[in-house]
């Protein structure tokens, strides 16, 4: 049995640490995290976390460099000062994309922040919605990969009558079908040819979307250049509404441009990432919380309690 819950946050997502520690009843343990002038990242935990089970709170989102270093410092440091257990939860999983050899002399950096993570300290991950489950298997330690599909589809409970769910690749269809067993709702899918990175141009639909509110779903957006083009066709199809739900709001480039010029009715994400401030002011953006969910996850790993009945 480890020691009493502490709960650590970077400054990557500190609402969405906040929120957790606010259905927990606990508060953050005190952090210094800042930089040096040269630009190194300075980081100091601020009491002791002896024997302690302890959680730190990081998504590696941009700028992704700077916010995984800091996670990693705080891991060194945690582990230096004789936490009993720590834990990283990280809700969104940088790097993620790279996660296989996709050139004769490319990178798989998945698997090398994975490396970084646990030479650094990590006992235990928990993360959510990874690109790519395979991912799981980068790590030495136990991963906890939690599904943001109830809390995503939480607002479209009530349309589930005329709902067909909608996987905008093929890639995609495993994470589409489990979304559309939850609502009793039928699939269909998106042929996209993806001609460069972040470029991809869909063509038609497989499956029937005529007349019925079309739901697509995905782990991220980034560009918006694919789900925007997919929303197109499925409109085009004969679809009545188009809606969007993905875990994470990656939100880079014109991402936000491309979203309130699209036919989307509503594009729902998680605060996995932290909102920027020009994607706040989107009409067509809902965002919706996984705090509940990465506490009550928490307090179970911490209790000793099933993680699984979460799934």
């Amino acid at each position: 049995m480890y020691g009493d819950l502490k709960i650590l946050s970077g400054t990557s997502n500190e609402p969405l640490a906040n929120a957790i520690c606010d259905h927990l009843g606990c508060q953050l343990t005190s952090v210094l995290c800042s930089t040096f002038s040269d630009g190194e990242c300075r980081v100091e935990i601020g009491e002791s976390v002896r024997g302690k089970d302890v959680f730190v709170i990081q998504s590696t989102s941009a700028p992704v460099n700077d916010n995984f270093m800091q996670l990693c410092l705080l891991l060194d440091a945690l582990k230096r000062a004789s936490a009993g257990r720590i834990t990283a939860v990280i809700p969104y999983y940088g790097y993620a994309r790279q996660d296989r050899k996709a050139s004769p002399r490319a990178p798989i950096s998945a698997k090398m922040t994975a490396d970084f993570l646990s030479t650094a300290g990590a006992n235990r991950v928990v993360t959510v919605d990874l690109h790519a489950g395979q991912i799981q298997g980068f790590f030495n330690c136990p991963v906890d990969n939690l599904f943001a599909s109830r809390v995503l589809l939480q607002p479209l409970y009530d349309l589930r009558e005329n709902v067909v769910v909608i996987s905008p690749d093929a890639g995609g269809v495993e994470r589409a079908r489990a979304y559309a067993k939850l609502i009793e709702a039928p699939l269909a899918i998106i042929d996209k040819r993806r001609d460069c990175p972040n470029q991809a141009s869909a063509t038609h639909v497989i499956g029937d979307v005529k007349g019925k509110i079309a739901v697509l779903v995905d782990d991220m957006i980034d560009t918006a250049g694919t789900i925007t083009a997919a929303a197109k066709v499925l409109q085009d199809a004969g679809a009545s509404e188009v809606y969007a739900c993905a875990s994470h709001g990656v939100l880079s480039g014109p991402a936000i441009e491309r979203i309130n010029n699209s036919v989307f009715k509503k594009v729902i994400v998680t605060d996995t990432i932290s909102v920027p401030e020009k994607a706040a002011s989107c009409p067509k953006l809902q965002v919706v919380s996984i705090a509940s969910l990465l506490a009550k996850t928490i307090h179970n790993i911490h209790i000793g309690s099933s993680v699984s009945v979460l799934f």
